[in-house]
């Protein structure tokens, strides 16, 4: 009996022992600092904004100027394009896979898509500039921010029809859902947070960030019911979604123009045109930056797979910087034609 109970002991210290050191080794995984995993030459011309990550099907969009440049991640090559656009920002695909959104700020309205083919299924016209989008399930809205109108048009996914344009207090950057019914958009001039009701179609708060100029990027956090906008200044500014409470700062690199938030590992980033990326540790009240990591001039936007935890970002080689006019006192450089590279960031 005695050589059983020992028996019994040691095989229960080997077992603790053993799931010990997996958590060690799965917490020292998470510790790991981000690094840039893969460069790809995308190629091309032209200026690019935003990316969106389809985790279901493996693949990332990325506007780029005229185009929409996919690229698929299992495999790192560029699979296809919708092209024959004017000025591509925002995308978005449907929860089934089965169809795309693309505003087209130059041409003012918004295309839709076939994702498995890449052809345009028809346009739907907008305000003036249309720029972020945002999928609201629980409605079947999509809204797109119109920066030039100072507006949102609110679609009807299954007509795939205008339904209204709602009028807002300033110029939407980029906007995010609860999917439960309210959305979330920064506005860059007036430095706050607009939240409206998607079921209403009306606008119920207007949220003032304390220490932020021009926001654009803007992250979720559903579980905390957090928002993290990124502001000129090298700022990110984080509010309660619930009551648009001032909740911390923390200090990113020069011209952020991207956000993103792990649920997972509980960290905040910002791409900035700097050529950094900003880990923030949003696990803690002091939102401490806990990496920054080099990147490439310029690679100021961001995409995270919540799947994966990989973030994309990308830019190109850039020419001169044109010298400040009274009507583009902050002109950027031109990109290297040919240049064009994402980079899959990891750990």
């Amino acid at each position: 009996m005695r050589k059983l109970r020992q028996h019994l002991l040691r095989s229960t210290l080997t077992f603790g022992l053993g799931v010990m050191g997996a958590l060690a080794a799965i917490d020292a995984a998470a510790q790991k600092p981000f690094q840039i995993e893969k460069r790809i030459v995308i190629g091309g011309e032209g200026t690019w904004d935003y990316l969106t990550v389809d985790s279901p099907s493996h693949r990332l969009y990325i506007a780029h100027m005229t185009k929409v440049d996919v690229v698929d991640l299992t495999s790192g090559k560029v699979i296809g394009a919708i092209d024959g656009l004017t000025r591509c920002h925002g995308i978005v695909i449907m929860p089934d896979g089965k169809t795309g959104f693309i505003s087209d700020g130059g041409a003012n309205q918004v295309v839709v898509f076939d994702p498995s083919n890449f052809s345009k299924l028809g346009t739907i016209a907008t305000g003036q500039n249309p720029d972020g989008l945002s999928y609201e399930r629980s409605t079947e809205t999509l809204w797109a921010f119109n920066g030039a109108s100072k507006s949102a048009t609110v679609i009807d996914v299954a007509t795939r029809k205008a339904i209204l344009t709602l009028p807002l207090p300033g110029k939407p950057e980029f906007p995010q859902t609860d999917n439960h019914g309210t959305i979330f958009v920064n506005i860059e001039d007036k430095n706050a947070i607009v939240r409206l009701d998607a079921k209403t179609k009306k606008m119920t708060a207007t949220w003032i960030l304390p220490g932020c100029e021009s926001p654009s990027g803007l992250a979720y956090d559903a579980e905390g019911n957090r928002l993290f906008s990124v502001c000129d200044g090298k700022k990110m500014v984080i509010t309660d979604s619930k009551t648009g409470k001032s909740l911390g700062t923390a200090n990113v690199g020069e011209g952020p123009d991207a956000a993103g938030y792990d649920a997972k590992s509980k960290l905040a980033f910002a791409s900035n045109g700097d050529g950094t990326l900003s880990v923030v540790d949003a696990g803690k009240p002091a939102y401490a930056v806990t990496q920054t990591l080099p990147t490439m001039n310029g690679a100021r936007t961001m995409a995270l797979d919540q799947e994966t935890g990989k973030v994309y970002t990308v830019s190109a080689k850039l020419g001169p910087r044109p010298a400040p006019t009274p009507t583009a006192p902050h002109a950027r450089p031109s990109a290297i034609p040919g240049t064009f590279t994402l980079m899959v960031i990891g750990r």
